[in-house]
């Protein structure tokens, strides 16, 4: 796999099943370097033959740039989905389900969010970012940096892949469903001596229900489609001296009423997701953040919302989970991480959990109707697939985008696990290029650090094995998926025993395979695992050479430049100087002697810019050789969102740094020439120009 290849790994989105069950549609995306942008479209697959017995391919149902997020109203005629304006805001679009034109029915400043159905399809209900009067376009003609300044009373401000929120909070809305079917809205030809004729963009315009200061999200409709349930995340003011994590459960009346609390704050739940069963009870999946701020390993569970309150009904010290919540007659389904892996599981109003796919993947997106369940999902050798399973019979696949990536050539990488120095398991993979070696050996670090590599395919571990290097990966004490014991082991220990799983998963994958080089060893990981690769490079000088990537470096200055700086640093290292100090890698950088590549992106607010040039300009005075590549327009997202050729460029850079590192032991100043700015890359304009076709990943015959 080259690092251009990253346009073939085409991901599908949350499948929407018709009611009967006959047929679904889904969204397919991927990379496009030509067009610099994710590229997708809506797809149909019907899953039984009809009368003629055509059989049942996809087909491509639209044509937009970027059209995602589908959802079939409740008669499954026709779908809400979001496509981009002539602006490239998403708004919400209809289109009949058999295909044709769709109709653009908002016109959201700030672009819309995904829709919801009432369950009569006559409306749909969507969150959409309202912005403060005089800012972001209000005033024609008011330029950005002629706005007035804004006021910060609280302790937020920003968020990552948004920039300042608190001018521009997210809302809840309502809109009509127009027919699609209905007569187009033609331009208005101009009268003389008449006022400026103008034709509306959308036939009626939206309705706003809520206006308070704060995040609307996590939105659906009461079963008699009378009132919208979303959460609230209000922003706290100037009398609130600390973040508070909790949020309310609320009620929205569509027509007429007084919004109502069902869940307040002081309930003590964080509310991630929420659905309605089919007698009206509502299931959230939420947690209990310790004095509201306690968001370490959450202790996510699945409760019901009941007359006396709201009761927990699974166990999240034995059971993780993950959204979102889709009802299934009177369970729900939900996603769980485990060991890699993320299953789909049902869970029914006792607490009763049953599988309904597990093994080797990682379920995202998941719909049901009847006995029929489908799955969206990422293997090891596809990044989408489409899964279907009626039943008890066993799981089918409807969908591979795979071929392509399977084609470019794929490492199938070997699982790990071995005791470490205490006796504590250690659980990874080794990913070794093709030959007897030895390899050199790339250690690589997740962030989170509550997250966890998997066994779906990666594209970082594929190019760097396609470039000759053996990558070495895990899941050490403080990822998701093993335990809620595990997730919270590093709470006050960043660098004690998250590191030492690392180093003996590399020390363990070194001594089971003579393929890999143990004199040749490089290090590598981004966010909390940039973290733990400037740790580790301060503490251990074997790695030949390291990246540190949108790294979290200095606790101190996270906490007044971070999204959530109000209290992840304080939550997982602490407030005392003497516990910031002890854990700061920054603090830590005058050890370093490792030649180190510091990767950002511009518009990081999650690990701002600053904690990259702080510890770039840390190694440099330390008389460490260091480079700095910065991206500009990027944030945090870089590697699985960002523009794809500043993700080609990131991966050609990466292996040419390695590629100097391990030609001379230590870094020098020569440079390669960028694919992107020379020829054109091996089958890369075949592969920007031809039609795709989610199902082989090959060209499409449509």
């Amino acid at each position: 796999m080259q690092p251009y290849d990253i346009e073939l790994m085409t991901s599908l989105s949350r499948p929407s099943l018709a009611p009967d069950g006959s047929f679904a549609i889904y969204a397919a995306s991927r990379p496009d370097c030509r067009a610099n942008r994710a590229v997708g479209q809506l797809w149909r697959i019907d899953l039984a033959p009809g009368p003629s017995g055509a059989d049942t391919a996809p087909r491509r149902l639209t044509r937009g740039v970027s059209d995602t997020a589908p959802r079939l109203s409740p008669d499954g005629t026709t779908i809400a989905f979001l496509r981009p304006d002539s602006r490239g805001r998403p708004q919400v679009h209809l289109l009949d389900a058999r295909g044709g034109e769709p109709l653009q029915i908002t016109e959201q400043l700030l672009g819309a969010g995904p829709a919801t159905w009432t369950p009569d399809g006559s409306r749909l209900a969507f969150t959409a970012r309202v912005a403060e009067p005089g800012r972001y376009g209000t005033v024609d003609g008011l330029e950005p940096g002629a706005e007035s300044p804004r006021r910060i009373t609280g302790l937020r401000w920003h968020a990552n892949g948004v920039g300042f929120s608190t001018d521009r909070p997210t809302q809840v809305f309502v809109v009509e469903a127009s027919p699609v079917g209905g007569e187009p809205a033609y331009p208005a030809a101009p009268h003389p001596g008449g006022p400026l004729a103008t034709t509306p963009t959308v036939p009626a315009a939206a309705a706003q229900l809520t206006s308070a200061f704060a995040e609307h999200t996590a939105i659906t409709l009461t079963p008699d489609g009378t009132a919208v349930l979303a959460v609230r995340e209000a922003y706290e003011g100037s009398e609130a001296p600390r973040r508070d994590l909790r949020t309310a459960l609320i009620h929205l009346p569509v027509d007429e009423g007084e919004e109502s609390v069902l869940l307040a704050p002081e309930d003590g739940l964080r509310i991630h997701d929420l659905t309605v069963l089919a007698d009206g009870t509502i299931a959230l999946l939420a947690s209990q953040p310790g004095a509201g701020r306690d968001s370490v390993a959450p202790d996510v569970a699945l409760w019901l919302l009941e007359a006396g309150g709201p009761r927990r009904i699974t166990d999240p010290e034995s059971l993780e989970l993950t959204g979102p919540l889709v009802p299934d007659g009177e369970s729900v389904l939900v996603t769980s991480p485990q060991r890699g892996r993320v299953h789909l599981l049902r869970i029914d109003r006792s607490g009763a959990v049953s599988r309904v796919l597990d093994g080797d993947l990682e379920v995202h997106g998941v719909d049901a109707a009847g006995d029929l369940v489908l799955a969206a999902a990422t293997t090891a050798e596809s990044s989408g697939v489409l899964l279907a399973r009626t039943g008890e019979e066993a799981p089918s696949t409807l969908v591979d985008t795979g071929a392509g990536l399977r084609d470019a050539g794929l490492v199938q990488p070997r699982e790990l696990e071995l005791a470490g120095r205490s006796g504590y398991p250690v659980h990874g993979w080794s990913a070794v290029p093709e030959g007897r070696g030895p390899f050199p050996t790339l250690l690589l670090l997740h962030g989170g650090p509550h997250a966890a590599y998997g066994v779906g395919v990666l594209d970082e571990v594929q190019t760097l094995v396609a470039a000759g290097y053996a990558v070495v990966y895990g899941n050490p004490r403080g990822s998701a998926g093993y335990g809620r014991a595990h997730g919270r082991a590093v709470r006050g220990g960043f660098g004690t025993v998250d590191a030492e799983d690392v180093i003996d998963l590399l020390d363990g994958a070194l001594a089971a395979d003579d393929r890999l080089d143990d004199q040749r060893l490089g290090i590598l990981g981004g966010s909390y695992g940039g973290y733990l690769t400037a740790w580790i490079i301060a503490h251990d000088h074997r790695f030949r050479g390291a990246i540190v990537e949108r790294g979290f470096l200095d606790p101190l200055s996270f906490q007044g430049t971070s999204d959530i700086g109000s209290y992840f640093g304080d939550e997982y290292i602490g407030t005392e100087p003497a516990d910031i100090a002890r854990q700061s890698a920054f603090g830590h950088a005058g050890s370093v002697r490792t030649p180190t590549l510091v990767i950002h992106s511009e518009e990081d607010h999650r690990c701002p810019l600053e904690q990259g040039t702080r510890y770039y300009t840390a190694l440099r005075r330390a008389g460490v050789e260091t480079e700095m590549l910065i991206f500009p327009g990027e944030n945090h997202e870089l590697t699985r969102s960002g523009r794809p050729r500043h993700r080609v460029e990131r991966f050609e850079a990466v292996l040419e740094w390695w590629a100097r590192v391990f030609a001379t032991g230590t870094s020098d100043r020569r440079k390669s020439g960028s694919v992107m700015s020379g020829p054109t890359p091996r089958g890369s304009a075949a592969r920007g120009s031809a039609e795709r076709d989610p199902t082989t990943g090959g060209p499409s015959p449509s």
